[in-house]
């Protein structure tokens, strides 16, 4: 079928009252289907020439925004407000390819921290970004330093600011795409690609490799690794030769690696000159480095030392000034290279892109050693503008200095760029929780109520559990995930039979792994679980389908994987974190295994609400607020503090305990009003403050027992109270309620599993006197009743704490 017949079948049905035959009516839609379905699947020629200008244009900006707040905006301190010109300027070319040629609408990108200002750049010319935000870049409000999902008013599908971390979380983010397009949650035309930026510098970042590796065993897809190859860090020009040990590493987790070393100008150049070549390929990153920062003249010099006549042909054929732009045009920043590189790798095989480049390229000190932090002065910025046609005054226009020939390309172009220009708005409130009770039995540990929990959601289905999505780094069955993931099954790509169910042979563990399953089974890297329930975290605002991510870990071992927790909370993904066993009442395992000071840590990360419950009950209204926490817009991630002892589970008279115990603590058996002491305990030490407790009461009839659940709560809410104080609202803080009940004066025994400063701050409150039992040395194998003893936990401790915090009232 010609063109000239399908315009011709067009007009005819366009024609009213006409009826045309079934036979026609077909073949009219098939022909309008095949010219659409070409026009499609071929892609429009790039504008080699405009990309150019973007990739001029993005540098200027990306410098002028950093100049300004640095030379030209007002400046109360005289600081340096800083900024990466440098870094950003080895990265135009790249990311002008990427935004306004090779990224579709569902593709998402991580970008290298320090070109975040070229990413406003680039939102500033599709106008997403406006002039505010960039004369104010890292001031109060404006654009942030480093791309901020919460905090800029940009599309940032990841923030990144801690290196590494943004890099791995594609991959993981991919692997959630999957997980939602196999479980009908996602359509095929709204997937897309997983683009990571990435400074060479940050390769040396070990989460990377960990991420590597997990990504090999879920056979990821649909991602591109872009390095930045300019071969200088902060510090130090990189090692030579890394790149070919990047490829050999990616190649044999199955990525495809593409080398994009020489532009096509200079690779031309070379190919007359095999000699010139081999000499570059040879030639020191740090010898490059210094050779582009002095120019032309010393390119000349130096290859004709080394080479003499052989490369004179090469030399010959260029002065100064030409041979300075040619030695720079590596493939890096050059367009036609960038372009041909990103229409060749349309598949879903995951493709490392490194990508040489010039530190610097373009600025007065590229290549400089010291070029890092390095910024322009007032001459050189002025120099620049000048250079560009940018008259003075007009610094801030989007396409100042291009000419009115080629300008409608340039804004044709920018216009027609397939990348979001708008910040979706989070996505929440979309899955009701119901109840969650309480596992029965008189005697349980919080670990295994916790199991038999997700064992009751799994079995009575619903909307939550079928958006439940369970991990683990290796200790699925040790944290009591087991029945759960018997239930829901592991989840791959291709389905992997279970050997030993197949083969009759007896195991406890029956994990058919499918593409429905709903546990996704991590390696032994902690790292990778936190990236992991960060993507997982992030469904709603990346796909707009709300997952609630539940991982569990080793709770001495939240320190191994802390950086990507906290990038995890920076971004407010949404999960629940179980950690369990916690604590030196790991008694046989020993020092390796036992924690101590994860409830500081909790204390001090925003984003993470941490509770330590000690009874099953309290766990249960725990776990279903967790899950109302992540649905919600108000809301944050829980970590959940667990224990492997079981303890008499507590009589209630009713539920008036629980909102407390949602707040941070309640009085699990009240003091009288202005009592002198009180115990104040939590976790799986109950037991010890509850015998205690008892013995006390009969010669202190006012002793009360305080169940902290959530030391952090407290905490916060008394800080929060303050503040509000200083703003004229006088309201007590939930921790203050609770301790007006005693005498101002009064006495407190804290008692945990964990370090004793986790709740020794309560004596700052309202000014009461603290007696602080809890763990300050590494743990031991023992009994519990041994290491309680050696670490002053038992109920002797206890009493002879209360007697010497109260020996003042008894002189």
């Amino acid at each position: 079928m010609n063109g000239s017949r399908v315009a011709f079948a067009v007009d005819q049905r366009a024609v009213p009252n006409v009826r045309f035959p079934p036979l026609e009516d077909i073949w009219v839609t098939l022909a309008i289907r095949d010219v659409i379905a070409s026009l499609m699947l071929k892609k429009t020629p790039p504008n080699i020439d405009a990309l150019n200008i973007l990739d001029d244009k993005l540098r200027w900006l990306s410098a002028w925004t950093i100049h300004h707040a640095n030379h030209v905006r007002e400046s109360a301190d005289g600081l340096k407000v800083g900024g990466h010109q440098a870094s950003c300027a080895s990265m135009t070319a790249i990311m002008a390819a990427l935004y306004f040629h090779a990224l579709g609408p569902n593709d998402r990108v991580a970008v290298k921290p320090h070109a975040g200002p070229v990413l406003h750049a680039i939102h500033y010319l599709l106008g997403s970004q406006n002039l505010e935000q960039l004369r104010n870049f890292r001031g109060f409000g404006g654009a942030q330093s480093y791309p901020s999902r919460t905090k800029d008013q940009i599309p940032v599908d990841f923030s990144t600011g801690s290196v590494g971390l943004g890099v791995a979380i594609t991959a993981f983010a991919s692997l959630v795409q999957d997980y939602l397009t196999t479980h009908d949650k996602l359509a095929e035309e709204d997937r897309g690609r997983f683009v990571a930026l990435i400074g060479d510098a940050e390769l040396d970042e070990g989460n990377i490799y960990e991420c590597l590796i997990e990504g090999y065993k879920h056979d990821i897809r649909n991602l591109w690794w872009i390095v930045d190859y300019n071969r200088q860090s902060l510090d130090a020009t990189s090692a030579d030769r890394m790149f070919e040990r990047f490829d050999e590493i990616f190649a044999s987790c199955g990525w495809r690696t593409v080398e994009l070393r020489y532009g096509k100008r200079l690779a031309a150049a070379l190919a007359k000159v095999p000699a010139v070549e081999d000499w570059l390929d040879a030639l020191p990153n740090a010898d490059f480095a210094a050779l582009s920062f002095q120019g032309g003249a010393a390119w000349r010099a130096r290859i004709d030392a080394d080479l003499g006549k052989k490369a004179a042909p090469f030399l010959n054929a260029h002065d100064d000034i030409a041979l300075d732009g040619l030695m720079n045009n590596l493939g890096g920043h050059c367009m036609e290279s960038l372009v041909e590189a990103f229409d060749a790798a349309q598949d879903d095989v995951p493709t490392l892109f490194v990508a040489w480049t010039i530190k610097g390229f373009g600025l007065p000190f590229a290549g400089h050693k010291d070029n890092h932090s390095g910024l322009m002065n007032p001459t050189q910025a002025h120099a620049m503008r000048d250079a560009m046609g940018i008259a003075e005054g007009e610094e801030w226009e989007p396409f100042a200095g291009i000419g009115a020939n080629v300008r409608p390309a340039v804004e044709a172009l920018v216009e027609q760029s397939r990348i979001r220009r708008d910040k979706r708005g989070r996505s929440f409130g979309q899955v009701a929780i119901p109840a969650i009770a309480a596992p029965t039995g008189a005697e349980q540990s919080t670990q295994a109520a916790f199991g038999k929990i997700m064992l009751d959601l799994s079995r009575g289905g619903g909307e939550l559990a079928d958006r439940i999505v369970t991990t683990s780094p290796d200790v699925t069955v040790s944290t009591n995930l087991g029945a759960w993931v018997n239930q829901r099954g592991l989840f791959k790509r291709r389905e992997i039979p279970d050997v030993f169910a197949a083969t009759k042979i007896a195991s406890a563990q029956k994990w058919t792994a499918t593409n429905h399953g709903q546990h996704i089974e991590l390696g032994i890297a902690e790292s990778n679980l936190f990236l992991m329930l960060a993507a997982l975290g992030l469904s709603g605002d990346l796909f707009g389908q709300r997952l609630f991510p539940v991982g569990t870990l080793y709770d001495p071992f939240i320190a191994r994987g802390l950086d990507s927790l906290n990038y995890a909370c920076y971004q407010d993904a949404r999960f629940l974190l179980v950690a369990t066993p916690s604590g030196i009442t790991l008694g046989p395992e020993g020092g390796a295994h036992q924690s101590i000071n994860p409830p500081l840590i909790a204390l001090g990360q925003p984003g993470l609400r941490h509770y330590e419950p000690a009874f099953a009950d309290e766990l249960a209204a725990m776990m279903e607020e967790a899950f109302r926490l992540i649905d919600d817009s108000a809301g944050e991630s829980t970590y959940l503090r667990l224990s492997t002892r079981s303890v008499c589970q507590v009589e209630r008279a009713d539920n008036a305990w629980k909102a407390g115990a949602l707040a941070g603590g309640y009085w699990l058996r009240e003091p009288a009003p202005g009592a002198e002491a009180a115990i104040v305990a939590m976790g799986a030490l109950m037991p010890e403050a509850l015998v205690a407790w008892e013995e006390l009461s009969a010669d202190l009839p006012g002793l009360g027992l305080l169940a902290v659940t959530s030391p952090n709560l407290l905490h916060r809410s008394w800080i929060g109270a303050q503040a509000a104080r200083w703003s004229g609202k006088r309201e007590l803080s939930h921790v203050e309620c609770l301790l007006s009940r005693l005498a101002p004066g009064a006495g407190l025994v804290t008692l945990c599993d964990a370090a004793p400063a986790s709740l020794s701050w309560l004596g700052g409150v309202i000014g009461q006197r603290v007696a602080p039992l809890g763990v300050d040395r590494f743990g031991q194998t023992g009994t519990l009743a041994d290491l309680y003893a050696a670490y002053r936990l038992d109920g002797a401790a206890i009493i002879q704490a209360v007697a010497e915090i109260l020996a003042p009232f008894r002189l």
